[in-house]
């Protein structure tokens, strides 16, 4: 069959045009009605394919899977250019201790829920591995402008830059449990040691020479500084990803370590890793939401709803508690934080992994299949509970700036909250760390 390929080319920009322009328009109505806007982009994305009235056809989850990881990879780049070394200090200790013992215990608990309410012990444990972490984009989108006390948002935002390669890890084992191939604990035990090693090195490694990059090598004009960063994003999550090493984690380390040094022109620059930090959100869930049929979902609704409610209201505040005892937290900043667990992007693409390493096994294919429209469900339910009513239990929970002296709005990855440094006038964090 042949093609008129500038005529297909034309046809698909325009797609393209419409849908990303449509989805920024709608960001104002989520705004407005605290929706979550990743769910708008969704619900775009699955309005424009092949069961919406946009009629595109559209099934390549290779394709997904790797656009969605590039997009992540901006993601937390840009997430990590915004979180502050006091940040670091300050809640390093419980943001640790939930992105990894809480996310193994959210995990288990779910995955002993969903068996329970029907589902096979290989589809249990692999619906529990892939929505036990929070999501990074989710959260920044959610959080936007809304103060709390400073503990509480370095925490969760720790907590989301942070707990990817668990799930990661726990996802893996899981399709291998799945497709008959179970790795015994140690084999567990030296891969988690192996991706946060190798992806810690990756993350500082190219993180400072990032650094020193834009510090001493003058470039010809500002404009290609954006372009550097990004590359230095896409090598800090590439790099670990080819050994087995997270590079989740490398791409917010790195991140971190950009964002704290005294670099020139490091506002616009942030404002440009917003940019395309957005961009890739919603070229993300636009294509998670061309993948999925919405004529799938019914069947799954049921477990959907389920175990999101069982996330909401027992896995994750049981975790939270569980994990923060040692901390001295108040009860309402637990609550607070225990319901902050949002899914978004990363729970989808994780879930494409089954379907990916399931190819060619029909039997199997079904099954990953019914992981991803549960976890797909899951993410969407989510979205609004408990997602839209995060800024009122913040109130409720009287966790807002009258109620602790050092509040702070959420640094997200669409605003600025603190005062940009310059080269000439690091920060007094900036100084010790040099």
């Amino acid at each position: 069959m042949e093609y008129d390929v500038p005529e297909l080319t034309a046809m698909a920009m325009t797609a393209g045009g419409l849908l990303l322009a449509a989805s920024c328009l709608l960001s104002r109505v989520g705004a407005s009605f605290c929706i979550p806007v990743s769910l708008l982009f969704l619900l775009v994305g699955m309005l424009a394919g092949c069961d919406g009235p946009g009629g595109i056809e559209f099934d390549d989850f290779p394709l997904a899977h790797a656009s969605g990881t590039i997009a992540l990879a901006a993601v937390l780049f840009a997430g990590g250019l915004q979180t502050h070394f006091h940040t670091v200090k300050n809640a390093i200790a419980p943001a640790a201790v939930l992105a990894s013992v809480g996310v193994v215990g959210v995990a288990s608990i779910t995955a002993f829920g969903a068996h329970y309410l029907g589902l096979p012990w290989g589809e249990a444990w692999l619906v529990g591995a892939i929505v036990a972490s929070t999501d990074a984009s989710a959260v920044f989108s959610v959080l936007q402008g809304v103060s709390l006390p400073r503990r509480v948002a370095s925490t969760i935002e720790l907590e989301s830059g942070l707990n990817d390669p668990i799930a990661v890890i726990l996802t893996l084992a899981a399709t291998s449990l799945m497709l008959g191939q179970p790795a015994s604990w140690a084999e567990l035990a030296v891969q988690v040691l192996q991706q946060l090693t190798i992806g810690v090195f990756f993350g500082l490694a190219i993180g400072f020479a990032a650094r020193e990059m834009l510090i001493r090598v003058p470039l010809s004009t500002p404009a290609l500084t954006p372009v550097l960063t990004l590359g230095c994003a896409l090598m800090a999550f590439g790099g670990p990803a080819m050994l087995d090493g997270s590079g989740f984690l490398a791409a917010y380390l790195a991140g971190i370590v950009v964002g704290n040094a005294p670099i020139p022109d490091r506002e616009p620059l942030v404002h440009v890793h917003d940019s395309i930090s957005w961009l890739g959100q919603v070229a993300m869930f636009l294509m998670l939401g061309l993948l999925v049929n919405p004529s799938d979902l019914p069947h799954v609704a049921g477990y959907g709803i389920a175990i999101t409610l069982l996330i909401a209201f027992v896995a994750r505040p049981l975790s939270v508690s569980l994990c923060l005892l040692p901390f001295r937290m108040k009860w309402n900043e637990k609550l607070f934080i225990s319901w902050v667990g949002l899914r978004g992007a990363v729970p989808i693409i994780l879930a494409t992994v089954p379907v990916l390493r399931a190819n060619g096994q029909s039997a199997r294919m079904t099954e990953a299949l019914d992981v991803f429209d549960i976890v797909f469900f899951v993410v969407v339910v989510s979205a609004l509970i408990p997602g839209a009513t995060v800024p009122f239990v913040a109130r409720l929970l009287r966790l807002d700036a009258s109620s602790d002296g050092e509040a702070a709005h959420f640094a997200s990855t669409s605003s600025a909250p603190y005062a940009a440094p310059t080269a000439a006038q690091p920060t007094q964090a900036m100084q010790q760390s040099l």
